[in-house]
């Protein structure tokens, strides 16, 4: 049976024994990883693999011994609890030997825990499991981080107590991020606040959260939006060196002032509309943008998003020749000097 949404997650949290197997697999393997390592915690528990009620294979080898799955899956452990046996990186060559060990599996067997890569629907490891009357079958997608599943996370952290504008910010992380650079940012974050009772604060996130490009591009956009015109070249040679293309600049860049004009505009000024932003953003970031918005007329901002939109379409001319970063370092000079002037 195919296993998918909130009862796929019900099921990572608390697996049932009395289900014969269990089939994970997609493209992020990360995730896949993830999953397994919840669900094979939670069915044998942190003593599983030390009273050897834990068995673990890789496919490759049960592709040149078929029968190893069957026996594994049979064997009589020494100590009492609930027996796994995990199968990774598994593939369609071994089917056959899922197949007859789900077909032979009794209540009491040990379950049967496979990983894959992706999978099509025509897939026979995939109709072995999602075929079969009790196993069950999970495909997981590089979507976005679940609230739930950042709640797991949090738990997994061991970190207790986060602020109301601290989990806004942990929900864009969970956005920006694969769940395992996210579960790295959550230990880092763990790590910084041990011995520290008080509730997980938006600084705190923000100044454990990986760097990247992104921010670099931050960077630039608030001193142009700031007025801040001497810092502009400094900071565009080190986006240069980085690679960073003039044409993302200029997205980013109107992207940003698009995001100023929302605010300007709306019913009941800056403070009103920042609220209603669709992704929110949170803690100085959300300070900084609303004093810019405040700091720029709605006329003044029309003026610089058309001033974005010339150089755009001129660094997309097939007549320019002009070194492309050259143009947009120049539009964002004449971006911070209309700030002086808003």
């Amino acid at each position: 049976m195919k296993l998918a949404g909130r009862a796929a997650e019900d099921f990572f949290r608390k697996p049932d024994p009395k289900v014969p197997g269990l089939l994970i697999f997609g493209e992020d393997t990360m995730r896949v990883a993830m999953k397994r390592q919840q669900v094979v915690a939670a069915l044998v528990g942190p003593e599983g693999e030390t009273e050897m009620r834990f068995t673990r294979m890789n496919g490759a080898d049960l592709r040149k011994d078929k029968a190893a799955l069957l026996d594994a899956v049979k064997a009589v452990g020494f100590f009492p609890g609930a027996r796994a046996v995990l199968v990774e990186e598994a593939t369609d060559g071994c089917a056959d030997a899922m197949k007859a060990a789900l077909q032979d599996w009794r209540d009491g067997d040990a379950t049967i825990i496979a990983t894959a890569g992706s999978l099509t629907a025509k897939s026979s490891l995939r109709k072995a499991f999602e075929g079969h009357r009790t196993a069950l079958a999970a495909a997981l997608y590089a979507n976005p981080m679940t609230r739930s599943e950042i709640e797991d996370e949090l738990k997994r952290a061991g970190i207790a107590e986060v602020g109301r504008d601290a989990m806004g910010a942990l929900e864009v992380l969970g956005r920006e991020l694969t769940p395992g650079d996210f579960r790295q940012t959550l230990e880092k974050i763990s790590l910084y606040k041990l011995g520290d009772t008080s509730p997980l604060s938006v600084d705190e996130v923000e100044l454990n959260a990986p760097a990247s490009v992104e921010a670099a591009m931050d960077d630039v956009f608030n001193i142009v939006a700031e007025g801040r015109t001497g810092e502009i070249a400094p900071v565009m040679q080190r986006l240069g060196g980085q690679g960073v293309a003039p044409v993302t600049l200029m997205i980013m860049g109107a992207r940003h002032f698009r995001t100023l004009y929302a605010l300007s505009a709306a019913p009941g000024g800056p403070a009103a509309g920042i609220g209603r932003l669709r992704p929110p953003i949170f803690g100085p970031r959300r300070d900084r943008v609303l004093r810019q918005a405040q700091k720029w007329s709605t006329a003044r901002l029309e003026d610089a998003l058309t001033l974005l939109m010339d150089t755009d379409l001129t660094l997309r001319s097939a007549g320019q020749k002009a070194p492309a970063m050259a143009l947009v370092e120049r539009a964002f000079v004449r971006l911070a000097h209309m700030a002086g002037r808003s």
